[in-house]
């Protein structure tokens, strides 16, 4: 396995606070996912909340669809704040390895993130405010919806 180069990390100003003070307490605490956290806060750009470019950016909040070590199906699920988290299957708390990886690389990004005794590879595949559906949708959505496969006019079966 090569090893990428370390992506971009794009925060709001908003989640730059809150994400700071977070991290700040674990790993005051000994809390190893926190201090990589710290790590990817410290070297992030800011900008502003509303910052168009956050379209794309893993935010809190957001559900990412994800590759991990390229052997793993794809998942979607959504990133959130430790007091938020509620189920394993839907939700990465960003205190995580994977959480902590994950939060401010756009799509197309890749990053290394350590956990379970190893080193894992993750890609960001697609980024929703809305819904995991959103995400999934826009992977798999058919570019030919709308047009006809076949241009005939046979109006199929008819009642008798």
């Amino acid at each position: 396995m090569s090893i990428p180069s370390i992506p971009e990390v794009t925060l709001s100003v908003s989640e730059h606070r809150r994400l700071e003070r977070l991290a700040r307490v674990g790993a005051a605490q000994g809390d190893v996912d926190a201090r990589f956290l710290l790590s990817e806060i410290r070297r992030a750009e800011i900008v502003p909340d509303p910052a168009a470019r956050l379209d794309s950016i893993v935010t809190m909040g957001s559900w990412v669809t994800f590759w991990i070590n390229w052997g793993f199906a794809r998942e979607t699920r959504q990133l959130v704040y430790p007091e938020d988290y509620a189920s394993e299957r839907t939700q990465i708390p960003v205190m995580s390895p994977l959480g902590a990886a994950l939060v401010g690389l756009k799509v197309g990004s890749e990053i290394p993130f350590f956990t379970g005794g190893r080193t894992n590879l993750v890609r960001i595949e697609g980024v929703s405010r809305t819904h995991a559906n959103d995400v999934v949708r826009g992977l798999f959505s058919n570019p030919m919806q709308g047009k006809k496969l076949f241009d005939d006019d046979d109006p199929g079966p008819s009642a008798a």
